[in-house]
């Protein structure tokens, strides 16, 4: 009861100064904004690094690139081998921890062509049924590459939804979905048969923006000239290329296509332009990569010229990112909160000089020091919350600017455990700022109070 009081009493000491606690508080809003809302932004930043990654295949993908011989080597770089079927089949028979080995050969500068429409891919892949688990791809409709596919070297592919909206039009366009299986399309002039589609694939703010639009289409109507918002083809790159993609059997791309550049004996160029891995647990991935290591120099005759790039040294970005950019935030809001935490001392010893008098009535009657002290504490802490209260209301707005500023994938979420410990954190301010006008009050002697003028 004499703490809710003083509660009262703390709330009528803000009403009455109205003016005077609005600038006392303003500190504590604006730590507490700047809390809640650079928290938020950071946690919209580090969702949408790991949703890029997660699309590039996750922290268990491994790339082997193609390197140039070490020095001591240099005498044998025009017997490299490079990456070839040859590396795929000793992975995949030789090394039990490398759960996953796709082989891949690209197509440089591909155009695919349908009627008067045209459209250059992001990329033009030929790939064996393992690059569907290495890059994370399902399939809307139709069907993967079979082994007969394979075996005929047939001119099927699989497309993603960019190349379906580019050369056939998009659902919106058309009024309905649009299903290409069995349309024939032109890569390179060459005719491929459509026998499959990728799932559209979307970060979760912008499935949530399509759903939106779904329901409100007339709300979602852009005023103004057309943008994107943040960098690259849709505000995220990586979904862009996986939506653009196009994928052919690997013998179709060999016979086909590289066949095409070679010398007159017309033997395909049996190099492969990427080779990618999936380990079975990422927590050995040095000794899968030595596994594979190993096994590469035996196929490359004992000549280094590969590496192996990972996603983990990606993750070790993003965690360094995020690191910096909350100890940054963490600082300016704390420096903010000590600021406010200052103004609410100045008030709070500005209020007790004006009431000395009270203070050594309400003592002359038998309010101890310690009731004193609390009345005077509770006050500082009501100021702080009622600050903190205001400060998280101005984060909501705040976070909706960024939202506005900031690319789709980077949204900004607000964290019910920051606005606790902005909260909290106001709290202690109110508690450190209040005890020294708190324990100055408590120690006024009532006579001296009662003739202080």
């Amino acid at each position: 009861m004499i703490i809710f009081n003083a509660i009262l009493v703390g709330l009528k000491e803000v009403w009455a100064h109205k003016f005077r606690s609005l600038l006392t508080m303003l500190g504590i809003i604006l730590g507490v904004a700047s809390l809640v809302g650079m928290a938020a932004l950071v946690k919209g930043m580090e969702n949408g690094m790991k949703e890029t990654m997660i699309a590039l295949g996750g922290a268990d993908k491994v790339l082997l690139q193609d390197e140039d011989v070490p020095t001591w080597q240099e005498h044998l770089a025009d017997q490299a081998p490079g990456r070839t079927m040859r590396d795929a089949e000793a992975l995949r028979v030789g090394a039990p921890l490398i759960k996953i080995v796709s082989p891949e050969m690209e197509l440089d500068d591909a155009f695919i062509t349908r009627g008067n429409r045209f459209f250059s891919p992001s990329e033009c892949n030929g790939v064996t049924s393992a690059a569907l688990e290495v890059n994370l791809h399902t399939l809307q409709y139709g069907r993967f590459f079979t082994a007969r596919d394979e075996a005929i070297a047939a001119n099927v592919c699989v497309i993603g939804t960019g190349i379906r909206d580019a050369l056939f039009g998009t659902p919106e366009e058309a009024g309905s979905e649009i299903v290409p299986l069995g349309e024939t399309i032109y890569i390179n002039s060459q005719p491929f048969v459509i026998v499959g589609m990728f799932t559209p694939y979307e970060s979760e703010s912008d499935r949530l923006q399509r759903q939106a639009r779904q329901r409100n289409p007339e709300a979602s109507q852009q005023v103004g000239p057309d943008r994107r918002r943040g960098w690259g083809r849709g505000g995220n790159w990586a979904f862009y290329l996986k939506n653009n993609m196009v994928y052919m059997p690997m013998q179709t791309m060999w016979l086909r296509f590289r066949a095409a550049g070679t010398s007159t004996n017309s033997v395909p160029d049996p190099r492969l332009s990427s080779l990618e891995l999936k380990v079975k647990d990422v927590e050995k991935l040095e000794e899968a990569l030595q596994q594979a290591r190993n096994i590469l120099m035996i196929t490359h005759n004992g000549i280094e010229d590969f590496s192996f790039r990972t996603q983990e040294n990606q993750v070790e970005n993003i965690n360094t990112q995020i690191r910096n950019a909350r100890l940054s935030g963490g600082i300016l809001a704390s420096i903010s909160l000590i600021v406010g935490g200052i103004g609410i001392m100045n008030i709070m010893l500005a209020s007790i000089n004006e009431r000395v008098r009270e203070i050594g009535i309400c003592k002359a009657v038998g309010a101890s020091g310690p009731a004193i002290f609390l009345q005077i504490l509770i006050e500082s802490v009501v100021i702080s919350l009622l600050g903190a209260a205001a400060g998280i209301a101005a984060s909501f707005g705040l976070v909706e600017l960024l939202k506005i500023a900031t690319p789709t994938q980077n949204t900004p979420v607000i964290q019910t455990f920051i606005v606790g410990l902005a909260v909290c954190s106001s709290i202690c301010v109110g508690v450190l700022a209040g005890f020294f006008p708190a324990w100055k009050a408590s120690r006024f002697n009532p006579i001296q109070a009662l003739r202080y003028e």
